[in-house]
């Protein structure tokens, strides 16, 4: 029989370093017996040869094994060491051995180190600070825990990195980690009487926690599973969910009962006595002061219902470029002006990269209203369907006879079907100058709203660049135009 005493209950290293030798040797695994008695790891009789350099008896492991191995050995059991050395044996004679899941070995392995795992990732969830008197001027805070396994040397580091710039102690049953925001160390193992108490910023804690409960959702023994009770006495949290559990029978049957509220829903103004009456059968309004009244009075489709306020377009009255966009955003549906909220911070830095005075172009949109859908309190665009725009499109119109613009530049599909009247292809037509019925010249390019999307930082940039490149063209046009 070889007796291999480790160092520690996570000597892992310790005990590759035997194994290696008891492999090497041919000593099977009835005849080895792993203990912890501290100090150096050791084989056991003394004048027993012991070569960490030794192979595996001419085979090697892989990867997943070491990994595995790492893991299981942070495991409580006390027969984790014998099963990885049973493990270790029979790997030379099956290589793939870790494959064969229902192998009663590699299960019980498998089942250890997703223990293990669980174990890590309460700890990271679980563990909650209590400041006590500053060290050397420095914040200090404390932690107890007790890890359902032997994890605290494996997740201090975690908590370094999280909490690099704070000075903590972690203490557990079995070791305590320290970080003086230079250096992690370890010391023995605390008592349950050295954990700290609580400090001021618990109340805050449950404050927070009470808030985000919904008893409409509870499900105890999800809870329980997720957040088992053996961890309860150490989290401040936890005094609130009986009296919370208990009574959420009541608040749910509560909600229930009680009147739905009414979304967020903006206050819609009146319309505007002289242009309310401006429809189908009125002849197009004579000034742009007429265009903003008939839009805020406007009923030529059913988005006024839930939006604020009609949105006219902006600018001088004899502007050389027009800009059309696809809607008021939600924002601007409040502001009553077109491109100021986060589509007209991205379209206001690309006039300026191009070198488009704002004040010098018209600025306006191809439908008038806010198209959207209520999701809770928020206001979600939605995009405006065919019939829409060709409702709209007479307040357009009027815009352009008004205005008489030589360049107009379109925004995405929407505002390019309004002012070609037809669907229109961005990405294949924007760049040129297409020629209008007026005389007028059209450019079409992305919408800036199209930017705030795209999720790809190169694809982001390319079409951020092709926007400002379409811009600086259409200026260049609408100057053209007056020069010549």
């Amino acid at each position: 029989m070889r007796v291999v005493r480790l160092a520690s209950e996570t000597d892992f290293e310790g005990w590759r370093v035997a194994a290696r030798t008891l492999r090497a040797e041919a000593v099977e695994p009835a005849q080895a017996l792993w203990t912890v008695d501290g100090g150096q790891a050791s084989l056991f009789p003394a004048d027993a040869p012991q070569s960490p350099e030794a192979g595996t008896g001419g085979f090697k492991v892989s990867r997943a094994f070491v990994d595995l191995a790492g893991r299981v050995a942070l495991h409580r059991s006390p027969e984790r060491f014998d099963l990885l050395y049973r493990l270790l044996w029979r790997l030379e004679a099956t290589p793939r051995l870790l494959e064969i899941a229902s192998d009663p070995d590699v299960s019980l392995a498998l089942d250890m180190q997703s223990q293990v795992n669980r174990a890590v990732h309460k700890m990271k969830a679980f563990v909650r600070f209590r400041e006590v008197e500053a060290q050397g001027g420095l914040e200090t805070f404390v932690a107890w825990f007790e890890p359902a396994h032997r994890v605290t040397e494996a997740t201090a580091p975690f908590f370094t990195r999280r909490f690099s710039n704070m000075a903590f102690s972690i203490l557990t049953p079995d070791v305590c980690a320290h970080w003086d925001t230079q250096a992690l160390s370890f010391t023995p193992g605390a008592d349950p009487a050295d954990a700290p108490a609580g400090d001021d910023l618990e109340a805050y804690w449950r404050t927070y926690f009470a808030s985000t409960f919904n008893p409409a959702r509870l499900r105890t023994a999800a809870m329980v599973r997720e957040m088992p009770k053996r961890y309860w006495r150490n989290l401040p949290e936890a005094s609130l969910i009986p009296e919370m559990t208990r009574a959420a029978g009541d608040r749910t049957t509560a909600m229930v009962e009680k009147a739905p509220s009414e979304p967020a829903r903006r206050i819609v103004r009146a319309p505007r006595a002289d242009g309310a009456a401006l429809g189908a059968g009125d002849g197009p309004p004579s000034s742009l002061e007429a265009v903003a009244a008939g839009v805020d009075g406007c009923r030529r489709c059913p988005l006024w219902r839930d939006a604020t306020q009609g949105v006219a377009g902006e600018g001088p009255a004899e502007a050389r470029l027009m800009i059309v966009g696809e809607q008021p955003g939600d924002q601007e549906d409040l502001a009553g002006r077109p491109f100021v909220g986060p589509a007209g911070q991205v379209f206001d830095e690309a006039l300026s990269a191009a070198g488009v005075p704002r004040n010098e172009a018209y600025v306006t949109n191809a439908v008038k209203h806010f198209k959207h859908q209520l999701r809770g309190k928020r206001r979600l665009h939605k995009t405006p369907e065919a019939p829409e725009i060709e409702a709209c499109r007479w307040w357009l119109d009027a815009e352009r006879q008004i205005v008489r613009p030589r360049v107009i530049i379109a925004m995405g599909a929407t505002a390019a079907r309004s002012v070609l009247g037809k669907a229109t292809p961005i990405g294949k037509l924007r760049g040129q100058a297409l020629q209008l019925e007026d005389q007028a010249q059209a450019v079409v390019t992305w919408h800036p709203s199209y930017l705030l999307r795209l999720p790809d930082r190169a694809a982001k940039a390319k079409a951020q660049a092709e926007f400002i490149e379409d811009l600086r063209f259409a200026w260049s046009l609408a100057n053209a135009a007056v020069e010549a």
